[in-house]
C-alpha cells in the first residue's frame, strides 16, 4: 500500500509542472523580460493535445513499486523472480502513467496578423478563444502566446 502511495505521490508532483505552453503561465526565468506585441484576429480554433514527458521518474518509481510489490510473492528464488517481474512492469506502467499525467489539453489557434500574415500557435487550453476574437501575440525567446 506504501508503494502505490509514493506512485501516486512521484505523479502528481510531475502533474503540477508548470509548461511553458500556457497562456496564463509563466516561470519564473520569464517573468520581467521584454516580449515583442502583434495584434491579430482568431481565424480558427482546433482541439490538440500536447504529449506528455518521459522524463524517467515515472519508471523509476513504478519499477521500485512494482519490484517491492513482486518481492513478497512467494519464497526465495520464486521471490526473486517475481521481484523482477514487478519491477519490470512497475516501470512500464509508471512510464505511462507519468505520459498521461503530464500531457495536456491544447488548442491549435490560428490567426491573422494585421499585416495580413496567418500564424498558428499551440498551447494550453488555459484560455477560451474563438473566431472573430481579437488578440495578442506575445513573443520573446522563441515562444509565442496568443492572450486577450
Amino acid at each position: 500500500m506504501k508503494s502505490v502511495l509514493l506512485l501516486a505521490a512521484v505523479v502528481a508532483a510531475l502533474a503540477g509542472c508548470a509548461t511553458r505552453e500556457s497562456a496564463n503561465v509563466y516561470s519564473k526565468h520569464e517573468a520581467g523580460r521584454e516580449q515583442t506585441i502583434r495584434m491579430a484576429t482568431v481565424e480558427a480554433v482546433r482541439k490538440v493535445s500536447i504529449e506528455g514527458s518521459r522524463s524517467g521518474i515515472g519508471a523509476a518509481a513504478g519499477g521500485v513499486v512494482g519490484g517491492i510489490a513482486g518481492s513478497g510473492v512467494g519464497q526465495n528464488r520464486g521471490a526473486a523472480i517475481a521481484g523482477v517481474l514487478g519491477a519490470v512492469g512497475g516501470g512500464v506502467l509508471g512510464n505511462m502513467a507519468e505520459e498521461k499525467v503530464t500531457g495536456k489539453d491544447a488548442l491549435e489557434v490560428t490567426v491573422k496578423l494585421d499585416s495580413g500574415e496567418m500564424r498558428a500557435i499551440v498551447q494550453e487550453a488555459d484560455l477560451e478563444l474563438k473566431p472573430g476574437d481579437r488578440v495578442r501575440l506575445l513573443s520573446s525567446g522563441g515562444v509565442t502566446r496568443v492572450t486577450r
